[in-house]
Formats: C-alpha cells, sequence, structure tokens
C-alpha cells in the first residue's frame, strides 16, 4: 500500500445534484408502478443505485473535515462546509478543526540554577493535518464506537493526552534553560520571571516541534503559573526581602548623601557660617543619623560648645 505523509484534497461533489437524481429515481420507480409499467428489470436496478447513492451524502459543519478511507487506503481529506455525495464505498472519519484549550495544572521542576519551582502552562491548540492526526496517533486505546471503530470523542480524548503529555515535556524542557530570577545567574541574562515575551515564544515553538508529528499546531502557549516549590518558598521570600531591604537602603543613603553635600555646599555659598573640618564632620554625622534612620530622631539641646 502505498504511504502517504500529508494530507490532500479528496473528491466530491454536490450534495444537491446527487439528491436530485435520487429523486429522479424514485419518481421513475411510482410512475412505473402508476402507470403499470412496471419492468422486472429497470425497477431493482433502480433501487439499488438509490440504496447506494443515499450512504454517499454528507453533511459538514464549519471547522470540520472529513478524511477518506477506501478499504484502508486513504483517498484524501475534504473540509469544506456545506451539503456533499462522496464515493459511497469510502469510509468517511470525521475530525474536529475548532481551537482547544489545555489549562495544564502546574508541576514542579528545576530551573536552570537547580531550584525547584513550580509553573504551569496555558495553551490554544487546533488540528493542521487531519491524515497525521488521524493515522499518526493510536486512539484504539482510548474506547471504540459501536461500529468497531474509534469515535470522535475517543479519537479527540487521543489527542487531548498526547497534547497533555508533550506539553509537560515542553514545559520541563523550556523550564530547565532559564533561572527563576536574576539571583544565582548573570544579572543580564533572560529568566523565567523578566523575560515573559520571548520564554512564551520559546515554550510554542517547542510545543510546535513536539506536537507537528501529530498534525496539532499551538496557536498559543502562554505560562500562567510560576512560584518557588514550597520547600524553599519561605527561604527565598527572606531573600527577595533582603534584596529589596539592601536596595532600599541604597537608594536612601545615596539621597541622604546628597542632600548632605546640598546642605554644605549651599552655607558655605551664603556664607552663612564657616566650618572647620571637625564641625563639617560632626554635621555630616547628625544629618545622615537624622536622614537614614528607621525612626525619628530626638532632638538634642546643646548648651555648650563642640569642644566642652
Amino acid at each position: 500500500m502505498e504511504t502517504k505523509e500529508f494530507e490532500f484534497k479528496g473528491f466530491k461533489m454536490s450534495g444537491f445534484i446527487s439528491l436530485l437524481f435520487v429523486l429522479v429515481l424514485i419518481g421513475i420507480i411510482v410512475w412505473s408502478s402508476v402507470t403499470d409499467t412496471c419492468q422486472t428489470v429497470a425497477v431493482p436496478v433502480n433501487l439499488i443505485l438509490i440504496f447506494l447513492l443515499i450512504p454517499g451524502f454528507v453533511q459538514l459543519e464549519p471547522n470540520e473535515a472529513r478524511a477518506m478511507l477506501f478499504f484502508g487506503k486513504y483517498r484524501g481529506t475534504f473540509r469544506e462546509n456545506g451539503f456533499w455525495w462522496v464515493n459511497p464505498f469510502l469510509t468517511k472519519k470525521k475530525i474536529s478543526l475548532r481551537a482547544r484549550n489545555l489549562n495544564a495544572d502546574a508541576i514542579k521542576v528545576n530551573d536552570k540554577s537547580g531550584n525547584p519551582i513550580m509553573i504551569g502552562l496555558v495553551m490554544v491548540w487546533k488540528v493542521s493535518d487531519t491524515y497525521k492526526a488521524l493515522f499518526e496517533i493510536d486512539s484504539q486505546t482510548i474506547g471504540k464506537g459501536a461500529a468497531g471503530q474509534a469515535s470522535l470523542g475517543s479519537t479527540m480524548k487521543a489527542f487531548e493526552n498526547f497534547v497533555s503529555v508533550q506539553s509537560d515535556a515542553a514545559l520541563r524542557q523550556v523550564a530547565g534553560c532559564y533561572s527563576y530570577d536574576e539571583n544565582g545567574g548573570e544579572a543580564a541574562a533572560l529568566t523565567l520571571r523578566s523575560g515573559a515575551d520571548e520564554i512564551n515564544e520559546e515554550l510554542k515553538r517547542t510545543l510546535n516541534e513536539r506536537l507537528s508529528i501529530a498534525g496539532i499546531e499551538a496557536v498559543e502557549a502562554r505560562i500562567n503559573y510560576l512560584a518557588y516549590a514550597p520547600e524553599i518558598a519561605a527561604v527565598m521570600l527572606r531573600r527577595q526581602q533582603a534584596d529589596a531591604i539592601i536596595s532600599a537602603r541604597e537608594k536612601i543613603v545615596e539621597g541622604a548623601v546628597s542632600m548632605v553635600k546640598m546642605a554644605l555646599d549651599s552655607l558655605k555659598k551664603d556664607g552663612v557660617v564657616e566650618l572647620d573640618e571637625e564641625r563639617k564632620a560632626a554635621m555630616v554625622s547628625n544629618l545622615l543619623v537624622v536622614l537614614c534612620g528607621d525612626e525619628p530622631a530626638q532632638p538634642v539641646v546643646n548648651t555648650g560648645t563642640l569642644y566642652n
């Protein structure tokens, strides 16, 4: 048997033309019966033709497709919605082309730095190649219809199982290539937290590489959950708090030094008071305490001099 590795367009014709032909045959049979001109051969032949033509009628809704098999050989697919007639001896496999959602549960993986994290994704996918989707995925283990063939529901269930497994593998692959954040890695490196758009594009590309074998396309994919694993979440939270405190202190000290410098320059420029180096050092110390302290400074009245 010739092997097909891609989908191609199958033969079909308008169902209304075929329906008109069937009605003509029925009319001939009725006319022959009424006029009593029934022939022993013509009527049975017309009946046989009618019973052969009727199974060939197919109604196709939007975003649906039918893959045709002739005694096990693939004979093409058609996607145009409407009322059609095909070879009645063909087996017609129905497949949905509508977009579907997958909201995967968060899984535990190790990022590039080895930290355990929880990550989840949401994706939109659809069938793009009906041949690969029907004949590259084994749906026999999912369930069969009354006729012994995989039903549409079981076939779509097979697609969903395949997409679920491959999305899990793709998510683990992408998450292992990047660190959770800048801590423990290069400052300019792309991370899962900072590079959302780039990570989502990489995830989509990886998914399409894995799903292409089954004729399935990932229309959209993005990370919808990202957090440290519970066993290190408390430690990482304290580290983030420490980083935040250090960053805030740097800003406070930077602003305080700038304000002290501005105060000294203003005193010198306006000639308000002449300060020697020791008095300048004392003033800088007092101002830094006031500006950098966590609590309001308590005023102290000095009744003597700086040297007594």
